[in-house]
């Protein structure tokens, strides 16, 4: 066996699912409001094309992530949030 196809055998290249703890960050921590001027906060909750991140990624519960993607949606009617990706990061090199 060579050095270099060690760490490559079993897993067969597919990625593993890693769960996060589900925990709504805003039902624990009760002094954080969801707000259309908390750009930093917003951002985190969108991917890199601009899409809102599900509720299996970001682990709010059903009543905060409805107010977060309406908070998201005030901020990018304002533009504080872009609605989309900048067309040049989408280009491949």
């Amino acid at each position: 066996m060579t050095d270099n196809m060690i760490g490559q055998e079993g897993d067969g290249g597919r990625r593993r699912y890693i769960s996060r703890p589900k925990f709504c960050q805003f039902c624990a921590d009760k002094s954080i409001n969801i707000n259309y001027k908390e750009v930093d906060m917003l951002k985190r909750m969108v991917t890199e094309d601009g899409k809102i991140r599900p509720r299996r990624q970001t682990g709010t519960c059903a009543r905060h992530q409805r107010a977060l993607a309406k908070e998201i949606k005030r901020a990018r009617h304002l533009a504080l949030l872009p609605f989309t990706a900048e067309p040049w990061q989408n280009v491949i090199h």
